[in-house]
């Protein structure tokens, strides 16, 4: 009978998150891993070196039926927060792909072409940010924090989601220094 309570409150209180599409915002930040990603050209870059951008990153798989519905939207959302100091990438395992043209070529034919990519070689960021499923966004702050995640897909072209992701980088400027 306990493990049936268990249960029954555990539904309860997912029942929030769920309606709030996976969002998961932290009572406090925490630093972002400094595990190297790599470009298109095989140059190593830490997600510190985005310093000064509210960072979306988006890990996905070219394997992932919902990663790939997504991305004509999120070539949409970036189109349109790209000067507002909002940075998009994606970033994929090395070993899905045997050379960057094919990664490249993917998201060209899914609507993506604007989309920064990176390379997680050996997968060693998503282990250390302990992500286990794709699609799987992490929010990092302007002071290159993790202040959140987003669990499953997004609809990244509707109004409200374009809308409190601003909400949440004004929230995090205001928080600086405190």
């Amino acid at each position: 009978m306990k493990k049936i309570l268990f249960i029954f409150f555990l539904l309860i209180i997912s029942l929030p998150a769920q309606a709030k599409k996976g969002l998961n915002l932290f009572a406090y930040s925490r630093p972002a891993p400094e595990t190297p990603i790599y470009n298109q050209y095989g140059k190593a870059v830490k997600l510190k070196d985005f310093n000064g951008n509210f960072l979306i990153v988006v890990f996905w798989s070219r394997y992932c039926a919902p990663c790939i519905r997504e991305l004509d939207e999120l070539n949409y959302f970036v189109n349109h927060t790209k000067d507002n100091g909002i940075k998009v990438i994606l970033v994929s395992k090395d070993d899905e792909w045997q050379n960057d043209s094919e990664q490249k070529e993917l998201l060209t034919k899914y609507e993506a072409p604007d989309v920064e990519y990176y390379t997680d070689k050996k997968g060693k960021l998503t282990e250390d940010f302990g992500i286990f499923s794709s699609p799987h966004t992490v929010l990092i702050n302007a002071q290159s924090e993790e202040i959140g995640r987003i669990n499953g897909s997004v609809d990244w072209e509707d109004d409200d989601v374009i809308e409190k992701i601003y909400q949440i980088k004004a929230e995090q400027s205001l928080n600086i220094g405190k």
